[in-house]
């Protein structure tokens, strides 16, 4: 069965070129022209993705997401302005799996929406799907199970997206070694698609105020300046 995109955007332009083009590539589109409109169906019968534009009338695509957060966890590309750096920080921070400026390519939604897809069908994968069962990844206080994407904190579940989750696997797989932004980016996004710095340090500080939703305390990931990040937890 072919995916299910939601396109939320007031501009009939863009929701109309990106539609054929996900369409021509084995897509099927559901379109929105307003936040509004969008929260319920989105909510009542949820895609495999969503796109947000986060500039819209009525309900603006920040607060549709935080709105549909409440009742699910439907993977989120925000569609944003160039100028928007707040915009895009507070929406990762929300929980949007990524972020595109326009004007934008295509061809880049696209590889980002299969990338998105296909991280989250090995999350939701069961353990006995693979050849070889998947072990539990402990860190101290960290628990990680890469097979049913589920993280616990000193006994708490944190709930991560796909991408938070690969970010602190990659990081907790070696603890007290610094990893590069550009080494985060390789374990989190494919090679096909392009980040910024911007992009790992929102989603670094995405996980630590998660993590101290459940521990206050919470101090396992360092940051060094110039260099990376690192788990220190023991």
């Amino acid at each position: 069965m072919s995916a299910t995109i939601a396109l939320v955007d007031d501009d009939r332009n863009i929701l109309t070129s990106v539609s054929i083009a996900l369409q021509a590539e084995g897509f099927t589109t559901r379109l929105y022209t307003d936040g509004e409109n969008a929260l319920k169906a989105l909510s009542e019968n949820p895609p495999d993705l969503c796109v947000f534009d986060i500039k819209m009338p009525r309900m603006d695509g920040l607060e549709l997401l935080r709105r549909l957060r409440e009742k699910s966890h439907v993977p989120v590309i925000f569609l944003t302005s160039k100028d928007d750096e707040l915009d895009e920080a507070l929406g990762l921070a929300m929980g949007a799996d990524d972020y595109i400026a326009k004007p934008f390519s295509q061809r880049l939604l696209i590889a980002r929406i299969r990338a998105i897809l296909r991280r989250t069908e090995l999350a939701a994968q069961p353990a006995g799907a693979s050849e070889e069962p998947v072990e539990l990844l402990s860190r101290g206080r960290l628990e990680m199970d890469p097979a049913k994407h589920r993280v616990h904190w000193a006994g708490a579940d944190v709930t991560l997206t796909v991408t938070e989750f690969l970010i602190l696997e990659s990081l907790a797989r070696r603890p007290g070694v610094v990893k590069s932004r550009d080494q985060l980016m390789d374990a989190a996004y494919t090679e096909d698609m392009y980040v910024d710095d911007r992009t790992i340090d929102s989603h670094i500080k995405r996980l630590r105020r998660k993590f101290r939703q459940v521990d206050g305390e919470f101090d396992a990931i360092d940051t060094l300046y110039g260099r990376g990040y690192r788990f220190t937890e023991e």
